[in-house]
Order: C-alpha cells, then sequence, then structure tokens
C-alpha cells in the first residue's frame, strides 16, 4: 500500500529530472534549470519533513487485569519445607 511519503519519495527525483528537462527544453541554460528544479524537490522535502511531518502514534495505555479475587492472600515466595 502506498502512502504519503511513498509518492514524495518518488515526486523528489521525479520533479528534479522533469522540471529541469522541460525548463530545458523551453529555452532556458542548463545552469539555470537545475537549481529551479532542485528548489521544488527541496519543497517538496520540506513539506513532507515540516508540514505533513511524520510523528509516531500516541502509546497505549492497557489495564491490567488480576485473575484471581482480589482479597486473596499472596502467594508465598518461598517455599518452606518444616
Amino acid at each position: 500500500m502506498t502512502g504519503y511519503y511513498d509518492y514524495i519519495l518518488g515526486l523528489i527525483p521525479l520533479a528534479l529530472i522533469g522540471i529541469t528537462g522541460t525548463l530545458v527544453f523551453a529555452g532556458l541554460q542548463l545552469t539555470t534549470a537545475v537549481p529551479m528544479a532542485a528548489g521544488v524537490s527541496a519543497l517538496l522535502t520540506g513539506h513532507a519533513l515540516f508540514v505533513n511531518g511524520p510523528s509516531t502514534p500516541a502509546p497505549v495505555h492497557r489495564q491490567v487485569r488480576n485473575s484471581g479475587p482480589s482479597d486473596a492472600a499472596p502467594a508465598p515466595s518461598v517455599l518452606d519445607a518444616d
């Protein structure tokens, strides 16, 4: 299943190569087209990191339930052989 970050990882090189090629084809010099395309790739990376940043899910707290009655005597920790 593809998610947001999978799309971002695919769009970064696609933007870098595709925008550079489009701008060169449109008549800009390569030394101008590459930094412009790199800026778009940097914006995609910045959006993925800071605007829609990765986060860890909140921890789930579970309640511990005893299986025995609550008023039962605790089990001895050491076995008495006398």
